[in-house]
């Protein structure tokens, strides 16, 4: 899971990032505003930490910002200030959830998770959009006319990724930071390729769905129009 954490005081973002290192996240680590508003609307991340003060843009700006641009990740607020109306402010802007500082890392974690949870499929393992039924846990694809095919975990990502975001368009960077991440030597052609392979699945079980392809934009899931 990948997590975004805008903290400015340098010794607290090394003690956060260490800790959600050593619980599995994979931590992209920001010191302001802008920085973080830039991270967050590459749409990669699972989750956001914000701290509230922060030079340049607050933690308040960058959440209203972040949903104005159609950003739905899970943001988590982090800050010193206590009082309600603060908490008031932080939600209204579009945050999900509100820790104040001084914290126990164990009530972190379970913030955390509890964030996380909101990203994953169905109890059975699944994602749903229009005939399709994206089984994550056994990487099948089932569409509702019964035909069904196994794929690869690159198809796999690509579609789950495609069917979160129904109705949005992808960039091909975006799509490659998702699946392949900032460290990985991929090139942006790689996305070409495993997109050909997604749509010859959707092809092979006969739905109505189709990945269309913006040119200079990106990718976008759609249903094709039933005549």
């Amino acid at each position: 899971m990948k997590i975004l954490l805008a903290e400015d005081e340098k010794r607290m973002n090394r003690a956060l990032c260490e800790i959600m290192r050593r619980e599995g996240y994979e931590v992209t680590a920001v010191l302001n505003g802008e920085d973080a508003l830039c991270e967050i609307e590459s749409d990669v991340y699972d989750i956001c930490v914000l701290d509230v003060m922060m030079p340049g843009m607050n933690g308040f700006a960058v959440v209203k910002k972040a949903r104005e641009a159609g950003i739905k990740t899970p943001i988590l607020m982090l800050t010193a200030k206590s009082e309600l109306d603060d908490k008031v402010e932080g939600l209204d802007s579009g945050a999900d959830d509100y820790l104040t500082k001084p914290f126990m890392t164990k009530e972190l974690l379970a913030r955390l998770r509890a964030l996380g949870r909101r990203n994953l499929p169905t109890n059975d393992g699944s994602l749903t959009f229009e005939d399709l039924t994206l089984d994550v846990k056994n990487a099948v694809l089932k569409c509702e006319n019964g035909q069904s095919v196994r794929l690869g975990e690159k198809e796999l990502r690509i579609l789950e990724y495609l069917i979160a975001n129904r109705g949005q368009v992808l960039s091909r960077e975006q799509i490659a930071l998702k699946i392949w991440g900032y460290e990985s030597d991929s090139e942006y052609n790689n996305v070409e390729v495993y997109m050909s392979f997604a749509r010859k699945k959707l092809a092979y079980v006969e739905s109505r769905c189709e990945i269309k392809a913006l040119r200079g934009i990106g990718y976008e899931l759609r249903c094709r129009d039933v005549q």
